[in-house]
C-alpha cells in the first residue's frame, strides 16, 4: 500500500507526463531525467496534460506500486513550469489530490511546538 508515514519524502514531477507509461517508463524518467532513485521508498508524482489524471509510483522493497486518480470533473491545479522535479510534504500532496493549489497562502505554518519554562 501507499507508503505515507511521516518523513516520506514526495517528489512532484512539474509539468506534463505521458502517462500511457507503466512501471518502466515513470521508473526510466526518475532514473534518467531527474537523477533520482526510483527504488527508494519516496513517492513520485505525475499528471496528464489534461490535469485530470495522477500517477504516484512508489517502490515499496518488493516491487512497485502505481496508484492512479481520474477526475470525472475539473482538474487538478497542477505546478506546470518547466520539467523539474519538485520535493513536497505528504499535506501539500494531499491538497493536490483534493483540487487544491500545492501552495495555499490561508495555510497554518507546520512546526513544532517549543516547551516554555
Amino acid at each position: 500500500m501507499l507508503d505515507s508515514a511521516a518523513g516520506t519524502q514526495v517528489y512532484l514531477a512539474t509539468g506534463i507526463t505521458d502517462l500511457r507509461k507503466s512501471f518502466h517508463g515513470l521508473s526510466a524518467i526518475i532514473k534518467l531525467r531527474f537523477q533520482l532513485d526510483p527504488y527508494s521508498k519516496a513517492m513520485f508524482v505525475f499528471c496528464n496534460r489534461a490535469q485530470t489524471r495522477l500517477k504516484i509510483l512508489q517502490w515499496d522493497g518488493s516491487g512497485f506500486w502505481l496508484f492512479i486518480k481520474r477526475l470525472e470533473r475539473g482538474h487538478f491545479r497542477w505546478p506546470m513550469n518547466a520539467q523539474e522535479i519538485r520535493l513536497i510534504t505528504l499535506r501539500e500532496l494531499r491538497w493536490l489530490t483534493e483540487g487544491l493549489a500545492v501552495e495555499q497562502q490561508q495555510a497554518f505554518e507546520q512546526r513544532h511546538p517549543t516547551l516554555v519554562i
